[in-house]
């Protein structure tokens, strides 16, 4: 196993390294560049010194657009995550449509340039316990919980990593009532 890691390790970096070609040109000087120079336009970031508010802020935000019941928003240093709460019955098309109106809201406010909007029911009801936990005085905690139980569902299990089980050596004689799944 190791002999293939490392012979694939070394095709790799002979690979990269025969890529490289020297050039000769030279970047053009500041003084002679003819290109025109623009401000940036797009509206500035407002540094955020109180989450909570700024998660206050942004829900309220979110409410005001049409179609959204319910709003809550996590904020984690300059990014805020806000799921909203859309009729159930919703067209996936229609939900398209309001969370492009929810961030489009988003990109006019200065807090909430670097948000992400998520209709998700399942992501919605976990930053609202998120939320929760914040509030009890454990973010941290909370967060990492909330993430172990969502990448617990992202991950696939495939069935040749399932180990089957081993009978126990006394229990091997009993009749099975309880099968095992």
């Amino acid at each position: 196993m190791s002999k293939w890691l490392v012979s694939a390790l070394i095709l790799c970096l002979l690979a990269t390294g025969c890529g490289t070609v020297a050039r000769n040109e030279t970047s053009p000087s500041p003084q002679n560049d003819n290109r025109v120079k623009v401000q940036q336009s797009s509206p500035r970031k407002k540094a955020i010194t109180s989450p909570k508010q700024v998660a206050a802020h942004l829900e309220k935000l979110a409410m005001k657009v049409p179609g959204v019941k319910g709003a809550h928003c996590v904020v984690f240093k300059n990014t805020a995550i806000v799921g909203i709460d859309v009729v159930s019955t919703m067209e996936r098309s229609r939900v398209g449509t309001i969370k492009y109106a929810v961030a489009e809201a988003f990109h006019k406010d200065p807090y909430g340039i670097d948000a992400i909007v998520t209709a998700d029911m399942d992501l919605s009801q976990r930053l609202r316990e998120v939320q929760a936990d914040i509030k009890r005085g454990r973010p941290l905690a909370g967060m990492a919980e909330e993430l172990a139980d969502i990448v617990g569902r992202i991950v696939p299990q495939l069935p040749r990593d399932v180990q089957p089980r081993q009978a126990e050596p006394d229990k091997q004689d009993q009749p099975k009532i309880h099968k095992n799944l």
